[in-house]
């Protein structure tokens, strides 16, 4: 027996038996000379599951300064109110279709032309209805229908002068109040549509008070109705243009509807 374990040792020296071949391990390299163990329970200090951590494989969602998750461009991305449509925007619409769609397609048309100015239709607009609002009231129409041309001409230039002014005016300060409640719509936009909105939506009033007289019944409950269709679009107008609630789209068109009433349907109601 003592000879048969002599010549086992010699044979196998670790004092073990090899392995089945693929069913063993590969030795590992020896540790460096004063190497310390790992601290961590034994992981690596830039392991990223030390301690439980999972640093560098899920990154943390940026977050803005209210605490939402940032739009990728430095500041957080707005909550609440309408959002714009996604995508590239649209291309402009031609003088037809806007005039058209602000009265039967008025959400489009506004969230259409939010970015893009519309001086002349809105000039040449509300110049023409000054030119023919007149005719709406009936002592102004009776004193015209007396007058010769020569003073009717200066005077329907004047009248026309005065709407496009006054029509300017009360936009531009649609679009200040809507700024001040904080909106982010630009004014050319905002002035133009609020333009076009102030004259369109009393065209079919006016045509009928040119037939019927501005003291017509009939032509006194359409002027209600146009006005209140006029408050609608201007809500939903600055709401699109300035990316704000409808309550504060409402409160910043309002002096604008005042001046509708007070301006052009004061004869007329």
């Amino acid at each position: 027996m003592a000879g048969f374990r002599r010549k086992r040792d010699e044979q196998y020296p670790q004092g073990g038996y090899p392995s089945p071949p693929g069913q063993g391990y590969p030795p590992g390299p020896p540790p460096h000379a004063g190497a310390q163990p790992y601290p961590h329970g034994g992981y690596p200090p830039d392991d990223d599951y030390a301690d439980g951590a999972h640093t560098g494989y899920y990154p943390a969602v940026p977050q803005g300064g209210d605490g939402h998750a940032d739009d990728g461009y430095g500041a957080p991305a707005p909550q609440g109110g309408p959002q714009p449509p996604a995508g590239p925007p649209p291309d402009p619409l031609t003088w037809r279709p806007l005039l058209t769609g602000i009265v039967f397609k008025p959400s489009g048309t506004f969230w259409t032309m939010r970015d893009y100015q519309m001086w002349w239709p809105a000039l040449i607009v509300s110049f023409l209805y000054g030119l023919v609002a007149v005719f709406g009231l009936d002592d102004s129409r009776d004193t015209i229908l007396e007058t010769t041309i020569s003073s009717l001409i200066p005077y329907l230039l004047f009248t026309g002068v005065a709407m496009v002014l006054g029509a300017l005016v009360l936009s531009t300060v649609t679009h200040h109040l809507a700024r001040q409640f904080g909106g982010n719509g630009l004014w050319a936009p905002t002035a133009g549509l609020a333009m076009l909105i102030m004259t369109l939506t009393d065209v079919p009033r006016l045509a009928l008070a040119l037939f019927l007289g501005g003291g017509n019944p009939a032509v006194q409950l359409l002027g209600w109705a146009t006005w209140l269709y006029a408050g609608l679009l201007f809500t939903m107008m600055v709401s699109r243009s300035h990316e704000i609630a409808w309550p504060r789209a409402l409160a910043a068109s309002g002096i604008q509807l005042l001046g509708v009433l007070m301006l052009i349907k004061l004869g007329t109601l």
